[in-house]
Formats: C-alpha cells, sequence, structure tokens
C-alpha cells in the first residue's frame, strides 16, 4: 500500500459537477485529486448517451467562468425560444415565450456528453488538477486534521476536504454515513432524437398524458430531443422496437404535431429517482451535483441545480483560503449547505409536486391539470416568477 499523496482537495466523481469543481476549485488555487473510476479514454471522449441538458443563463455564466463554455462548438447549442405545454388532448396551455424577457432565448440545449468533454478538456489543461481515472474508492477515513482516500489498486490520497460528486446514487456519501431520502417514480425516462417534417419553431412541448408523458426539445434544423416517461415495461418495448415502429408510434403520441417522424439516433432509458441527501456536509466531507440532489427532469432544473452547487462550494472555499483558514473548517462547509439548501429545497419539492400532480391518473386529478394550465397561462405573476425560475437571468453572480 503507497503512502497518501498529498492535496488540498480530493473529488471523487469525473461527471460534469465533478469536473467543474475540480476546475473551480483549482482556479482558486488549490490543488486537487480528481478520483473516477471510469477509465481516461471514456472521459476524454464520452459516448452520446441520448440526454440533452437545457442551460439557463447563470449556468452559462458559470460555464464561461471555468473555460468550459468556450470548447463546445456552436453546432451543437440550440436555443430554447419558447416552451408549451398542455395535458392529455385539452386544448388549454401554458406558454411562456422568451419575447416577455429580456433574454434572446428562455436557454439553451447542449448535448451530455458535449459538455462532458468540455469540462474534461478545461479540467485537464489545469495544472493544479491531479486525475486519477480507473481508480475504484476503497474506502474513507476522516480525523480531525484530514481525510485519507484509499482505491482498491493500492493508491492513497490526503487532503483537508473531501467532496463527493459521484451521481444520486453516490457510494461515497453513503460510506461516510449520510442518508439521502429517495422517490422513485416507479417510470423510466426513453430518449433519443428525431428528424420531423415541420419546425419546431424553437419549441419545447411537454404533454402529459394519462399513462405517459411526452417531450420534445427543439434541437438545431428539423430534429428534436424526444422524452418519453413511461413504465419501465413500456420502456424496454420502446427501446426494442424496430425504428420505423418506433417512429410511427412516437408520431402517434405527438399527435402528428411535428408531421411524420423518423428517429436518427440511438436509444437509452434511464430509470427515473429523486434524491435529496440529508446532509449536505459533513466533517471535512460536501457533497456536490447529484450527490446532493437528484432531480427529476420534468422542470431541467437537475444539472443546473449541480452546477450551482460547486459554484457555491468553491466560493466559500476561496473565501477560507483568502481568510488564511482551513478550506475544511465546519463554519465554511456549513455556510455552503445554508446556502445550497435554501434554494435546492423549494425546487425539489416543488418539481416533485407538478410530478405527481400531471402523472395521477385519478379524473379529479384531470380536472384539475387542465385548470391549473388555465389559470396559471392567465396569471402574469406566475408567469413571470416560473421565467425567471427556468432562465435564471436574475440570479446572475453571487
Amino acid at each position: 500500500m503507497s503512502d497518501p499523496k498529498d492535496f488540498d482537495v480530493i473529488v471523487i466523481g469525473a461527471g460534469p459537477a465533478g469536473l467543474c469543481c475540480a476546475k473551480g476549485l483549482a482556479q482558486s488555487g488549490l490543488r486537487v485529486a480528481l478520483v473516477e473510476r471510469q477509465p481516461q479514454a471514456a472521459l476524454a471522449d464520452p459516448a452520446f448517451d441520448g440526454r440533452e441538458i437545457a442551460l439557463t443563463h447563470r449556468s452559462l455564466q458559470i460555464l464561461r467562468g471555468l473555460s468550459v463554455w468556450q470548447r463546445i462548438a456552436a453546432g451543437d447549442v440550440s436555443p430554447i425560444k419558447r416552451a408549451d405545454v398542455s395535458t392529455g388532448t385539452s386544448p388549454k396551455r401554458l406558454r411562456f415565450d422568451h419575447r416577455d424577457t429580456a433574454c434572446a432565448a428562455l436557454g439553451y440545449l447542449v448535448p451530455n456528453h458535449a459538455i462532458r468533454r468540455a469540462a474534461y478538456e478545461a479540467a485537464a489543461e489545469e495544472p493544479a488538477i491531479s486525475l486519477f481515472a480507473g481508480q475504484e474508492v476503497a474506502s474513507v477515513r476522516t480525523d480531525r486534521d484530514a481525510v485519507t482516500v484509499r482505491s482498491g489498486g493500492g493508491q492513497a490520497w490526503r487532503a483537508a476536504l473531501l467532496v463527493a460528486a459521484d451521481s444520486r446514487f453516490s457510494d461515497t456519501r453513503r460510506g461516510v454515513g449520510i442518508a439521502a431520502d429517495m422517490v422513485d417514480f416507479g417510470k423510466c425516462m426513453l430518449v433519443c432524437r428525431m428528424q420531423h417534417e415541420r419546425a419546431h419553431d424553437e419549441t419545447a412541448r411537454e404533454c402529459f398524458f394519462e399513462h405517459c408523458t411526452v417531450a420534445s426539445l427543439p434541437l438545431n434544423g428539423n430534429e428534436s430531443s424526444l422524452v418519453v416517461t413511461v413504465t419501465a415495461a413500456e420502456g424496454r418495448r420502446l427501446q426494442d422496437m424496430e425504428p420505423a415502429d418506433f417512429s410511427a408510434d412516437i408520431e402517434a403520441k405527438f399527435q402528428a404535431r411535428l408531421g411524420s417522424m423518423r428517429l436518427s439516433s440511438t436509444r437509452h432509458v434511464y430509470p427515473l429517482v429523486a434524491t435529496f441527501a440529508r446532509r449536505f456536509v459533513g466533517p471535512r466531507f460536501a457533497l456536490v451535483g447529484d450527490a446532493a440532489v437528484g432531480m427529476h427532469p420534468v422542470t431541467a432544473h437537475g444539472f443546473n441545480l449541480g452546477l450551482r452547487s460547486q459554484d457555491t462550494l468553491a466560493e466559500s472555499l476561496r473565501r477560507a483560503a483568502a481568510r488564511g483558514g482551513d478550506i475544511g473548517a465546519a463554519d465554511g462547509l456549513l455556510r455552503y449547505e445554508s446556502l445550497h439548501r435554501r434554494h435546492a429545497r423549494p425546487l425539489y419539492l416543488a418539481t416533485n409536486a407538478i410530478v405527481r400532480l400531471y402523472t395521477d391518473p385519478r379524473p379529479l386529478a384531470a380536472l384539475v391539470r387542465r385548470a391549473a394550465l388555465e389559470v396559471a397561462d392567465r396569471f402574469a405573476p406566475f408567469k413571470h416568477a416560473a421565467l425567471a425560475a427556468l432562465t435564471e437571468a436574475n440570479r446572475l453572480g453571487h
């Protein structure tokens, strides 16, 4: 067993949130060990996974500051200028339009794998980051002055602070004894890309039916990212269908709103489980990204919230470092937890409430859904508040 290598911070998990966190901490002058179970080749050239991330304006600002946004190709960025929410076959709609804001778009869609690649490139150029890929964490030990992490391969790292960014099912979170509240929605999400006959007009569409939810996110050209929320059995059936049969099935689900449709990518299925850690920090330990809060994707806050978490933590650590203090001390970590919990908890609860209401098959729920859409579309204060949450244009800066 080798002696531990010394760093200021150890980050476990090199997904987008972990990579951005490592980059932000390194920009603050901290030496970072980034530990990831995947091989380096998978980080440098991540595969298409079907997911498109809707970025808010605040997230764009954070990504620019990390030199991530500048590395994303213009062809991978698709603006969302309008959003249309409906339920069943009801003609009632809740509509949002960027012209009701001061923004050129409500948000911007970027493929998840493009964000991952750009974040890896930004982290890889940072001399203060040491990447240890292909390493499975075997143990974590914390004492009064430091935290020590050991891998199954015999490597070891020691630092003043450990940050877990290893998914909503975080092994590290569980390993240090932090529980998480979990909501299993009993559904899965099938995602893919589809070409279609009619223009999408840069409009995101989401329709809640009794047994499924279908959404289309506008990509460049006459192509959209498709998101279908169904049972696991139905998800497997859709994934295994012949492409022509699948395209016809989806076209029918969209009631031909986009004309004829054709599958243009691989299909991917993900379980829908939301998580909320009961604590975001512990002794010399912090959670960021999905390890802290794993959101249902219906309100598109997941990665934006994760990006904000690492930004908030980095700012707290910068303050401690500027004072010459201990970056793993409890006061700075508790400040981070307070700020992130205050922002994340209402979003998490509201998102889960929306999912429950709009997937409830009872007739009374259907009436409430239709009434809620009509009232919300006509109630200007609600729409203004919703637009502010969607764009985060009013939350720029700290």
